[in-house]
């Protein structure tokens, strides 16, 4: 039976069955902390399949601003890794058991929660369940990448130095959480809980005040409602973004003749 295999297999679990765990027993020696779950085999060559990826490989698409600026959709992960390189941190924010009821009992697999981001005006936020743990990490930065977006900060009161602050008061939602970004004089810091304060931290964002409600213990969604605000930073038209855009040929537009040639 499953109950005598999972048992053969643990060495024994005093005959109380696999408890629906599989072979893992209780899941002890997970992954924790950045940078688990890598592979070695990562760095071989990478061979593009979509047409923003043999541009970027040929080296006719110079930054990720372009791609943003144009609204390209980005499927392929390498494509992030080619334009920010080692600037791109990633930390593990959460990882969390989930379970489905079966037939046989429950089936345990790892959930993972995985930011990623430069300090420097760009964040990603990954979320993967897997069997095991490291796929789940690996997966979730994977993912992480895909969804890395810009984030505009801007000012307190006069505009000296960088930008420190989010340019205007933001908010964000996920679930029933809820969450409000006020931008702060220069030398606040980071008034935030954990969670958000580490987005904030890898967004590059020096100084906010942060105003939350809902189900904030639920860290999922609070991280989640964190990255849907930094999202929102860009959504907002603010009077120096009123003038005239010039729209440009996009990238596909403007290099057809050398993806015709690159197909053939």
């Amino acid at each position: 039976t499953m109950a005598e295999t999972g048992g053969e297999q643990r060495g024994g679990f005093r005959g109380r069955g696999d408890r629906g765990r599989g072979d893992r027993g209780r899941g002890r020696g997970r992954g924790r902390g950045r940078g688990r779950g890598r592979r070695d085999g990562d760095d071989k060559a990478w061979t593009p399949c979509t047409k923003l990826g043999r541009l970027v490989a040929d080296g006719k698409i110079k930054s990720i601003e372009e791609v943003y600026l144009h609204s390209l959709p980005v499927k392929e992960y390498q494509i992030i890794d080619h334009f920010m390189g080692d600037r791109l941190k990633d930390e593990v924010m959460k990882i969390m058991p989930v379970q489905k009821q079966t037939s046989a009992g429950q089936r345990t697999r790892f959930k993972a929660f995985v930011a990623v981001g430069d300090h420097n005006g760009h964040i990603g936020l990954g979320v993967k369940t897997s069997k095991e743990v490291a796929t789940a990490i690996r997966g979730a930065i994977i993912l992480a990448k895909l969804s890395l977006i810009p984030v505009r900060r801007g000012y307190w009161g006069s505009r000296l130095g960088q930008p420190h602050t989010v340019p205007t008061k933001v908010t964000g939602k996920c679930g029933s959480v809820r969450i409000r970004f006020v931008p702060a004089p220069r030398g606040t810091g980071i008034v935030a809980a954990n969670g958000s304060k580490k987005l904030l931290q890898m967004a590059g964002i020096e100084d906010c005040y942060t105003s939350s409600r809902g189900s904030t213990s639920t860290l999922g969604n609070f991280i989640k409602a964190t990255f849907f605000c930094l999202q929102n930073t860009y959504a907002f038209l603010t009077p120096d973004l009123w003038k005239e855009t010039r729209f440009a040929p996009g990238p596909y537009q403007e290099h057809t003749d050398h993806l015709q040639k690159s197909l053939k």
